[in-house]
């Protein structure tokens, strides 16, 4: 059994005297993890880092068995670790997609959104695109969100809520005496969630973007979570961004 890929290193642990136990976010192969001969090794260690891309082939005599990764640099993104915010959005990054994603599940399409956003994170100004980053999580996970018209009337117009229940979205003329059970519907997350062009982005609709992002990550992850909560990098992160440090 053998492939060939590109991957995202999400961890590395040390496994045995010189190897490494290497998990990966691949495109074709999804979350995987393999050993690698001499992974804690001088010329091996700078570029099995998390958040770097890998060329990687993969070898087992059995598709079960833990096989042994060949890895190779194919991007480094040293910037993350030199950058306190950057770094606080690798940790979250990876720690969701191994919290979520099952092993050897395939999601291509998560992969290059995963991969343009560490991109991103090498800049400046990258706030709402982890927030639409999010979004796509809870895609690939089937919690997709409807924030496309009124969950009650149809209707496309004042929607500025959204259920807890269902995800879907709301309308203030609608809502009624529900209003204060359902979470505030941002401008910010209707437009990410449509791919509308965003335009300035306040702090209080990023903070109401992650509340419900987060909430709706907690329902999709909850048999996962088993009272751990999410990520603590996460809460952190979204303390910073909201404040916009």
């Amino acid at each position: 059994m053998d492939w060939q890929d590109q991957g995202i290193v999400l961890s590395v642990r040390p496994h045995g005297e010189n190897a490494a136990i290497l998990e990966v976010f691949t495109a074709e192969h999804g979350r995987h993890l393999g050993v690698v001969r001499g992974g804690i090794s001088r010329k091996m260690t700078p570029f099995l880092q998390p958040g770097n891309d890998l060329a990687l082939s993969w070898r087992a005599r059995l598709e079960d068995h833990l096989g042994v990764f060949v890895a190779e640099p194919e991007r480094l993104r040293s910037a993350l670790m030199a950058d306190r915010l950057a770094l606080l959005g690798l940790n979250t990054v990876t720690g969701l997609l191994r919290l979520a994603l099952a092993e050897r599940d395939p999601h291509p399409d998560l992969w290059w959104a995963s991969r343009a956003l560490l991109d991103q994170m090498q800049g400046q100004g990258w706030a709402a695109a982890y927030l639409g980053w999010e979004l796509g999580l809870l895609a690939e996970l089937g919690f997709s969100l409807d924030l496309s018209c009124c969950a009650v009337t149809g209707t496309v117009a004042d929607l500025v809520y959204v259920s807890p229940k269902t995800g879907r979205a709301v309308s203030r003329g609608a809502a009624g005496e529900w209003a204060e059970r359902l979470l505030p519907l941002p401008l910010v997350l209707r437009r990410l969630a449509s791919a509308e062009a965003l335009g300035p982005v306040e702090a209080i609709e990023l903070a109401q973007g992650f509340a419900i992002t987060g909430h709706f990550l907690e329902k999709a992850l909850g048999p996962v979570l088993v009272r751990r909560g999410l990520p603590d990098a996460r809460a952190a992160l979204v303390g910073r961004l909201c404040k916009g440090v």
